[in-house]
C-alpha cells in the first residue's frame, strides 16, 4: 500500500477546514499527520489523539495568540516539512502547505478550501478585516512577493480538489488550473429534528468580521425577533455592542447544547459569503431552514423554497425582509433533513475514494460503504 501523509496549513482555529482534514485523516487511519503549527486547544476532536509532526513554527514565541502576524514564514515552515519517504501527500489547504515539497515520484493531491483571500483578494479581505490605512499599506508592500510565491506553489500539486463550484472557478482565475468539485463532509449524526419549536433564529459561526453576523443582529433589531448568536472570535466585542435586547451572544457552547439550539430553531440566517459554508446543511441535518446571502456557496447547498430562502443585497432591511418571508413557508422538516444527507460523511468519502482511484492512488479502505452513490444521493 501507499506511504500516505495528510498535511493542513495550521491548527489554530476550529473551522470547516479543520473538519475536512479530520475527516480525510478519519478515512485514511494510515496516514500521518503533518501541519505547520498545531495548538492543542485548537484540534477537532477527531484528532485529538492522533500525533502530529509540526515545524519549528510550533516553538515560536507567542505563537497561540500571535500566529495570524507570523504569515510570512509560513512559506519557510512549509518548506522545512520533511514529506520525501511518502508516494501520497494530499494537502488540506487555503493558505500554504499545497506548496510543500514532496519526492519526484509522489503524487500530490491538494484539497483547496480557497486561493489565500489576503492574496487575491486584498482590498475586499483587508476591508473585512478593519484593517487601518497604515497596515493596509505596509500589508500591500508585502502581498505582491507572497502572490509569486503562491503561484509557484500552485504547480506543486498533481491534483487539486475544491469544496464548492465558486472555490473551483477561484482556482481556474488564480492558479490556471482545473479543480474537482468534492463538497466538505457533514455528520448527520450529530443532529436530529426535534418535536419541539422554539421562537428564536439562530447564527452558529466564528465571530469574525467577513461572516457579516452584524447583518443578522440588524435585522432582528429591526424585527425584534429572537436571535442567538453560537461562537466566538475577535468580532465578539463590536458584535455586542450591537446588539439589542432580543440578541442573546453565548459564546462557544458544548455540542450538546449546539444540537439542542439547532433542532428548535425557527432558522439559520446565514448572512455572509463563504467559500462553502457548513452551517446551512447542519441545520438542514437538524430539518430547520436556513436564510441566507445569495453568494458563494450557499447557492450549492440551499434548495430556495425548500430548504431555505435567499436575500440579494447585504443590508439588514434585506435580510428583514428574507425572515418575514421564511415566516410565511410551511417547511417539510423530513424534506430538509434528505437534502443534508446528500453532502453526508459517507458520500464524501465515497467521492475522495472514488477521485484518489481516478488518479492512480492505491488506498485501503478502512470503512466499507455498503450503498453505492446514486442510492446515497437519490
Amino acid at each position: 500500500m501507499m506511504r500516505i501523509a495528510v498535511v493542513h496549513d495550521y491548527f489554530t482555529q476550529l473551522g470547516g477546514a479543520e473538519k475536512v482534514a479530520e475527516e480525510i485523516v478519519r478515512m485514511l487511519p494510515q496516514a500521518v499527520l503533518h501541519s505547520t503549527v498545531a495548538l492543542p486547544n485548537c484540534m477537532p476532536h477527531g484528532l485529538a489523539d492522533v500525533p502530529v509532526i509540526t515545524s519549528w513554527m510550533q516553538h515560536l514565541p507567542g505563537i497561540q495568540q500571535f500566529y495570524r502576524f507570523y504569515f510570512l514564514l509560513y512559506p519557510l515552515a512549509v518548506r522545512s516539512l520533511d514529506l520525501s519517504q511518502y508516494d501520497l501527500v494530499i494537502s488540506s489547504s487555503s493558505g500554504y502547505v499545497k506548496g510543500v515539497c514532496t519526492s519526484r515520484d509522489a503524487l500530490h493531491v491538494c484539497y483547496c478550501h480557497t486561493p489565500m483571500r489576503w492574496v487575491w483578494s486584498f482590498d475586499s479581505y483587508s476591508e473585512r478585516e478593519s484593517f487601518s490605512s497604515g497596515q493596509r499599506l505596509l500589508l500591500r508592500s508585502l502581498i505582491h512577493g507572497l502572490r509569486a510565491w503562491d503561484m509557484g506553489a500552485s504547480r506543486q500539486p498533481d491534483h487539486f480538489i475544491a469544496n464548492s463550484r465558486a472555490v473551483a472557478a477561484r482556482i481556474s482565475r488564480a492558479y490556471g488550473r482545473h479543480a474537482e468539485v468534492i463538497h466538505p463532509p457533514i455528520d448527520l449524526n450529530r443532529f436530529a429534528i426535534s418535536d419541539e419549536q422554539s421562537d428564536y433564529y439562530l447564527v452558529l459561526a466564528r465571530l469574525v468580521s467577513y461572516k457579516r453576523i452584524d447583518l443578522a443582529i440588524q435585522a432582528c433589531n429591526l424585527l425584534r425577533r429572537r436571535l442567538l448568536v453560537i461562537g466566538d472570535g475577535p468580532d465578539r466585542a463590536r458584535l455586542t455592542a450591537l446588539a439589542g435586547p432580543t440578541v442573546s451572544i453565548l459564546g462557544r457552547l458544548s455540542d450538546r447544547d449546539v444540537q439542542y439550539h439547532a433542532a428548535r430553531c425557527r432558522a439559520l440566517l446565514f448572512p455572509g459569503e463563504e467559500d462553502f459554508g457548513m452551517a446551512p446543511l447542519e441545520i438542514a441535518a437538524a430539518g430547520r431552514p436556513t436564510i441566507a446571502y445569495r453568494a458563494g456557496g450557499a447557492m450549492e447547498t440551499i434548495i430556495e423554497d425548500v430548504t431555505g430562502v435567499f436575500f440579494d443585497r447585504q443590508e439588514p432591511e434585506d435580510l428583514a425582509a428574507a425572515i418575514e418571508r421564511c415566516e410565511t413557508i410551511k417547511w417539510s422538516e423530513q424534506i430538509i433533513r434528505s437534502h443534508a444527507k446528500g453532502f453526508g460523511v459517507d458520500v464524501f468519502q465515497m467521492r475522495m475514494r472514488a477521485f484518489l482511484t481516478k488518479i492512480g492512488a492505491r488506498v485501503r479502505d478502512s470503512s466499507p460503504i455498503s450503498l453505492n452513490l446514486e442510492e446515497r444521493t437519490a
